[in-house]
Parts: C-alpha cells; structure tokens; sequence
C-alpha cells in the first residue's frame, strides 16, 4: 500500500508541473500579454508600462519568470491581483465556498438521481422506463449548460416565478433558506448532464455485475432478488463509479465555470472569466493551479478508495 501511495503521488506531482508550465506559458504568450489591460489607459505612456514591466520583473526571459513564480507558489505565495492588490489566496477564497456548495450540491444530485435511474435501467433493461432514460440521457449530454440554465430561468423564474434567476441570496436576507432557494435551480441544472453520465455508467456496471458467478451462486441459494441486489450487485458496481467521481471534476469545474456565469453565481468559475478579461494573470495563474489540484486529489483520492476497497487492484 505505501509504495502503490507514493507512485500516484509522484504521478499527480509530475502532473501538476506540466500543467504549471503550459499555462503559465499560455498565459504569457496571449496578445497584450499582462500588462494588456494597463495599455487601455490613455494616460499610460510606453515608458510607463516598460517601468511597470521592470517593477513586476515582466522584463525578465520566460523561464526565469516561471521558476520565479514557482519557487514563491511553494513557499506559499501566489502573488497578488492586478486589479486591487489583493493577494490571490485572499481573492480564491472570497470565491471558493460559493464553488463548493454548487458543486457538492450538484454532485450529490447527480450520484443520488444517476445511480438510481442506472439501477433500475438495469433491473428493467429494454423497459419503456430504460428506453426513456437512454434517450433523456442523449438530451442532456447533446444539449449545452447555458442552454438548460437559460431555459430554467425562462420557465421557472420568469414563468412561474418559483426560483430566483440568480446571486447567491437576496440583498439584506442572507438566511439558510434564502440560500438553499437561490442553490436549487443551478444546482439542478449543472447535474443534469452528470446525471446522464452517471446513469449510463451505472447501467453498464449493474449489468456486468448480474452476470457474475456470485449472483448466480446467490440465486441458487434461494437468496432474494432485493438482497442480491443491495448486497451484492450494488456494492460492485460502485467500484468503477468511485473512479468516475474522480474523473468527473474536470467537468464539474468547466460546467461550474458556465452555470456561475448564466446563473451570476459568486464562485471560481465566474471570477476566472472576469480576471482573464481584466488580464489579471496572477488570478488567472492561482485558479488554474488550484483547479488543477482539486483535479489531481479528487483522482488521488478515488484510486486509494478503489485501493481500499479492491484488494486486486492494491496488490497489483
């Protein structure tokens, strides 16, 4: 187990230096470079920036730049903003509840709705339930996010009036029911694709797990079918779904990413599309780094799980 533990840690360390020095890359080779939105300023002249590209060691080559910025990353200093001086763990911060409440708030939907329309898809293959969960699935992966999100708010805000359009809570309320009422109608909307997903896999993995000699053995015992199902058929196949949970935060960050936009949802998402508009590359840089780990733990995570749970897979 130590050694399975320090080779997915070696490998998600490799991992998040490679994805440092293409985006810091990236970032700096963009049109207009860093010091872009300061050229927007009529009262900036040339001498201006080039002294400002000196004080924030712009100037500098490239690789210099990075490691510089890698070296002060570790010791815990991620810089600070452009736009106010901030520093950028103070500025993520801010952000990052907001982020984890959709995003919990949706995962949970997703895994909960996803496991059991996979689990009765299975129970019932070829039923009429199946074939509308096959092709609902098909809808939701097809259709885009902001699309489900401007619909939602067309139907059930501006409609039927039942849910707010967006913000996190009303201005002088900010209770715990004022939050789940504005948390309902994005948090749906970013689950349903993963309740597509989830669903199929769940299919897939309920099937494959009714074909085994134990269901068999089981069934031959005079052992219920609603025993064999919860003990035995569910928990194996919820094996590959613990490292499907972990794969499936990348989408969760990008579709966080759209929903907070349409939604104007305070989190990560929506405050990386406005630092990547204002050019405020040191957020941009620490959003990017941050996403990257949750990423990485979140996979670290389901596999030492699987590992756990799976002998085979550990002794391996």
């Amino acid at each position: 187990m130590p050694r399975f533990l320090l080779n997915r840690l070696s490998q998600s360390i490799v991992l998040l230096v490679i994805v440092s020095i293409i985006g810091f890359t990236v970032l700096n080779l963009m049109p207009g470079g860093p010091l872009a939105q300061f050229g927007l300023d009529p009262g900036m002249t040339q001498k201006d920036i080039a002294r400002l590209s000196e004080q924030l060691g712009l100037n500098r080559p490239l690789w210099i730049q990075y490691f510089d910025w890698a070296w002060r990353l570790v010791q815990g200093d991620w810089g600070h903003s452009y736009r106010d001086g901030s520093s950028v763990l103070t500025v993520i911060s801010r952000h990052l509840l907001a982020t984890l409440l959709l995003m919990g708030t949706s995962t949970a939907l997703a895994i909960a709705i996803g496991s059991w329309i996979g689990i009765r898809g299975a129970t019932h293959r070829y039923s009429l339930f199946d074939y509308c969960a096959t092709v609902g699935a098909m809808v939701a992966l097809s259709v885009p996010t902001f699309w489900f999100g401007l619909i939602g708010i067309y139907i059930f805000t501006l409609k039927l009036g039942w849910v707010p359009a967006g913000n996190m809570y009303a201005i002088g309320d900010g209770s715990v029911l004022d939050y789940l009422h504005h948390l309902i109608l994005p948090s749906v909307v970013l689950s349903l694709v993963h309740v597509a997903i989830w669903s199929r896999y769940m299919r897939t993995a309920t099937l494959d797990a009714l074909t085994q000699d134990f269901v068999k053995t089981a069934r031959a015992k005079g052992v219920s079918e609603r025993r064999i199902l919860l003990k035995h058929v569910v928990g194996n196949a919820l094996l590959p779904m613990i490292t499907l949970a972990g794969v499936q935060l990348p989408s969760l960050l990008t579709g966080a990413l759209v929903t907070e936009t349409v939604f104007t949802w305070p989190g990560m998402g929506r405050l990386f599309l406005d630092s990547l508009g204002y050019s405020d590359y040191p957020v941009v840089m620490g959003l990017l780094i941050f996403s990257a780990v949750l990423v990485v733990l979140g996979n670290l995570i389901a596999d030492i799980v699987v590992a756990v749970v799976d002998p085979r897979i550990r002794l391996s």
